[in-house]
């Protein structure tokens, strides 16, 4: 199996990377516009069915393939994540349940 990920081959071009994962970062922004209010997981965040893990699952993916497809960059899992989680700290669309 080769080794496919650009920040793996290229590990010096901070700025592509940096740059990458600020475009994966405004995806997942959008993409997050696409759906009503999104409700963090509840009581059992390993519940693989919630909504929110299900939401992760399918975005996870769709941005790895967008990524490769249009940007012609192989992001990380690691980097897919950190920019998703990012995102979810900044969207409005992300509720929790805590108060405050």
């Amino acid at each position: 199996m080769a080794i496919r990920y650009n920040l793996w081959l290229d590990p010096d071009n901070t700025a592509q990377h940096r740059a990458m994962e600020a475009e994966l970062e405004r995806y997942f922004m959008a993409r997050f516009a696409d759906y009503p209010h999104i409700s963090l997981a509840d009581d059992d965040p390993y519940d693989y069915d919630a909504p929110f893990n299900r939401l992760y699952d399918v975005l996870f993916a769709r941005a790895a393939e967008h990524c490769e497809s249009h940007w012609g960059y192989v992001a990380t899992p690691a980097q897919l994540s950190r920019c998703f989680f990012r995102a979810v700290g900044r969207s409005n669309k992300i509720l929790t349940d805590t108060p405050g």
